[in-house]
């Protein structure tokens, strides 16, 4: 059974009437975009139905090939439209950062909009972002203002 034809009988068991495309990602992997009349109820609250569901997949995938590939389920281009308006956000949010040159601590998030906000901001020359490693409790950004490169000195040696 394919990844979609898996889905496809998932959310028939759950009542949904569906449409399902195939596309491939940027990195190579499959998106199955659903179009549905109930897209609300199958997004969720904050798109965790749609989270919940894309696990499930990926679980049952896994199940039979530990080697298969991850599946991304997205439900009319709500997860592209969510990348983009937290990225609007944060972006905002560092141009805060750059005036005051103050430090600010994001809400928490999950680690997929993490690795959002970090490579958002991978190649700005004035805004970092910094989070702690994943064993800390709390799942937080935040974004500091970088130092400006300085030119290398030449080093000093140590003198006995």
């Amino acid at each position: 059974m394919t990844p979609k034809e898996l889905l496809d009988t998932m959310l028939g068991y759950l009542g949904f009437v569906v449409e399902i495309q195939e596309q491939q990602g940027e990195a190579g992997n499959l998106t199955l975009q659903i179009y549905t009349e109930e897209s609300k109820r199958l997004i969720g609250r904050d798109g965790e139905t749609l989270d919940a569901i894309q696990f499930l997949l990926n679980r049952l995938i896994q199940a039979k090939n530990k080697d298969a590939p991850k599946v991304i389920v997205d439900c009319e281009m709500y997860r592209s439209m969510r990348e983009d308006r937290i990225v609007q956000r944060v972006r905002e949010i560092a141009e805060r950062v750059r005036a005051s040159g103050r430090s600010l601590q994001l809400e928490p998030m999950n680690s997929y909009e993490r690795r959002i906000v970090h490579n958002a901001f991978k190649d700005d020359p004035d805004v970092a972002t910094w989070s702690p490693n994943d064993s800390a409790r709390i799942k937080q950004i935040t974004l500091i203002k970088r130092q400006p490169k300085r030119e290398t000195a030449p080093q000093e040696t140590a003198q006995s």
